[in-house]
């Protein structure tokens, strides 16, 4: 394992070149995070768009989208499960950049599945993505900005279940209770480096993750497709189900100056369901 910090060639050697604010956007491919890169893109931050090698197609139509409004973006594959994958995709941002100036920890996975069918080996998979994966992102953005001495945002997707578990979510659910107290736990470790660590919980999101779990509760309590899905979002105050940019425009508050004062939380984003 690497203990040493990032060396100065991947630290920032050329900071006097650095000009716009670089972000990493990891799960950028589709969704919550390509919502994300698209919006900090627009934000003037150059966007280093990465997903898993079988993504390229998707990474490519985020950076084109974001190249469309104006911005600048950097293609990046990346497997967050992997040391050297991760260090890899921060080397990338600190070269194309200058230096790294925003993480976002974007990816991860979520499977929908009564817990007295699952499987130890998907279990695994859940805790390799959703946590180990998490780790290694955070870890390897702090040592970069520790190495250039700037400080930097860090930022991780949570949910909605790291406050209240979901029914045929309790994997995923318990991945993202870690996902909190990691971003507590670094947010205190790293303070001193002027570092914010924060998380983001989004609710029910018009995305894939809910098109399947809409399918599986329907399936178990014989409805039609869209009438679980229809039930859950009645417990939204604000009425209607979210969206990407609902998610983005948090992030890219929490990308910015106006939220140097905040650290260690996982803010919610779900239109009213839970409290906190």
């Amino acid at each position: 394992m690497r203990t040493e910090p990032i060396p100065d060639a991947v630290a920032g050697a050329r900071h006097e070149e650095h000009t716009a604010r670089t972000a990493v956007v990891t799960g950028a491919a589709r969704g919550i995070g390509r919502g994300i890169a698209e919006r900090l893109g627009r934000d003037g931050l150059h966007v280093v768009v990465a997903d898993l090698p079988g993504a390229v197609e998707g990474v490519e139509e985020t950076a084109q989208t974001i190249r469309e409004a104006g911005g600048t973006a950097t293609e990046a594959e990346v497997d967050i499960t992997s040391e050297a994958s991760t260090e890899a995709l921060v080397r990338t941002a600190a070269d194309v950049g200058g230096q790294l100036d925003v993480f976002v920890a974007n990816a991860g996975i979520a499977q929908v599945e009564e817990l007295v069918d699952y499987s130890v080996a998907d279990f695994q998979t859940m805790l390799d993505v959703n946590v180990t994966g998490m780790f290694l992102s955070y870890r390897t953005a702090a040592r970069q900005m520790i190495a250039q001495g700037t400080g930097g945002k860090i930022i991780g997707a949570a949910s909605i279940v790291a406050f209240r578990p979901f029914a045929l979510l309790g994997p995923y659910s318990a991945s993202k209770w870690a996902v909190r107290g990691l971003t507590q736990a670094a947010a205190m470790e790293w303070a001193d480096h002027g570092i914010t660590v924060n998380a983001y919980g989004p609710g029910i999101v018009g995305t894939a993750m809910w098109d399947l779990i809409d399918e599986k509760l329907g399936a178990k309590e014989g409805l039609q497709k869209g009438e679980a899905l229809e039930q859950n979002a009645r417990s939204i105050l604000l009425g209607r189900v979210s969206v990407p940019a609902d998610v983005a425009q948090l992030v890219s508050f929490l990308s910015s100056p106006d939220s140097d004062y905040i650290t260690g939380q996982t803010i919610l984003v779900d239109g009213g369901i839970q409290f906190s």
